[in-house]
């Protein structure tokens, strides 16, 4: 794991932690956002799992008013782990953090999925809107291409990126390149 990417989800969870204490879901929430700077420069798995994680945590917080103990001892051990740069563990406690998240509640579990996919898409086009092609941000995420260029093309995602020569310059410049 890079030393960057390390040293930031070690600081996530801390505020994490924080977020839940003082019961602040959309802090949680902006967490997630945070990390997808670093998803889109090193492309690791670790930064978009953790991204994924924050935004399903929000929702559960959002939709039950608080997270359980299982799971806020788990990212304390996710975040212990990483000081102590046992990454297999690490692994380890964020696979079971999923599941933990996934048995908060039996009803919870469906809407646990759907939450984690449709983040998923969600962050895999804010990493297309930072410059990684659709290819690569769904690659990254396990997602399907299909679904996130359905989930980009209902947002202005594609409207953001402009033309930088226009069609003219380019006539323009294509004529000048014939008359020598």
């Amino acid at each position: 794991m890079n030393e960057k990417v390390k040293i930031d989800i070690i600081m996530i969870l801390e505020g994490c932690l924080k977020y839940i204490k003082e019961k602040d879901s959309s802090k949680i929430k902006e967490l997630s956002d945070h990390t997808l700077h670093n998803a889109s420069i090193f492309q690791d798995k670790d930064s978009i799992s953790m991204a994924v994680i924050m935004y399903a945590l929000s929702k559960i917080f959002d939709r039950k008013g608080f997270i359980s103990k299982s799971i806020i001892n788990s990212l304390i051990s996710s975040r212990a782990a990483l000081i102590k740069n046992n990454f297999g563990l690490y692994n380890r406690v964020i696979k079971d953090l999923i599941k933990n998240i996934s048995r908060e509640d039996y009803k919870l579990r469906l809407y646990i999925q759907e939450v984690i996919e449709q983040a998923q898409i969600k962050k895999g086009s804010r990493i297309y809107e930072h410059g990684i092609s659709m290819a690569q941000a769904a690659s990254l995420l396990g997602i399907s291409q299909w679904d996130l260029m359905n989930y980009v093309g209902k947002t202005q995602i594609p409207d953001a990126f402009k033309e930088a020569v226009t069609i003219e310059q380019r006539l323009r410049f294509a004529r000048h390149l014939f008359e020598k």
